[in-house]
């Protein structure tokens, strides 16, 4: 398993030690060896290692990692540059224009986001070429679920933003009292005209850390 960054492994480090992680990195060796499986090994950790826990001040939650060519880079909605950007991103950064203005970027590259404290989580950090949810419980949830509990217990004032059911889901795991929880229908163009356009998301997060004294967040 690719190293993570240090103040995540500090902050994660009971994780780490625990039966199911032992079984889902074997899990993972075995399907990168036997099959192809995305992202690339060096981009499993890549949310981390580009907003380490210390500078974590928004999380968006995702579900699975793309499962198409060259798509996945380790960053939820995210694809690298000069790959086409998918069609939720594409809404996401409709939304973003409509809520706080600016031009849309050409690519779906989002690590400007990760760099400036935006936590992009996949709930399964890997997954089997063209085959959707392939590695889905078999522990990355567990592990996932953990980030998001680790970050409400040990953290104040953060942004957790939830898109559609699956996402909502893990409000269970955040202490509503401490953060700000902002929920919509996914941006996926099946479910985006049904909550997520005009759910200004973008500037509310943004409302919210200057409130609380942190910079805002760049997001287009």
């Amino acid at each position: 398993m690719v190293k993570i960054e240090p103040s995540w492994k500090e902050a994660l480090k009971d994780e780490f030690e625990k039966p199911y992680f032992t079984e889902l990195t074997a899990f993972v060796k075995n399907e990168y060896l036997s099959a192809k499986v995305f992202p690339p090994p060096k981009f499993i950790f890549n949310a981390f290692e580009l907003c380490p826990f210390d500078s974590v001040k928004v999380v968006i939650l995702g579900q699975d990692p793309y499962h198409g060519d060259k798509q996945a880079h380790g960053l939820c909605f995210s694809v690298p540059e000069k790959v086409a950007v998918p069609p939720s991103l594409q809404n996401i950064y409709k939304e973003i224009a409509q809520d706080i203005g600016g031009t849309i970027p050409s690519h779906g590259n989002l690590e400007h986001w990760a760099k400036q404290g935006v936590l992009l989580l996949n709930a399964t950090l890997t997954v089997r070429a063209h085959t959707a949810g392939s590695h889905q419980g078999k522990g990355w949830e567990e592990f996932t679920d953990a980030v998001i509990k680790t970050l409400s217990d040990k953290k104040e004032n953060l942004v957790f933003i939830l898109w559609g059911n699956y996402a909502k889901k893990k409000g269970e795991l955040i202490e509503f009292e401490k953060h700000l929880v902002l929920e919509a229908a996914h941006p996926s163009p099946f479910s985006a005209y049904n909550g997520f356009f005009g759910c200004k998301h973008f500037s509310r997060a943004n409302a919210y850390l200057k409130k609380h004294g942190k910079e805002e967040i760049k997001w287009i």
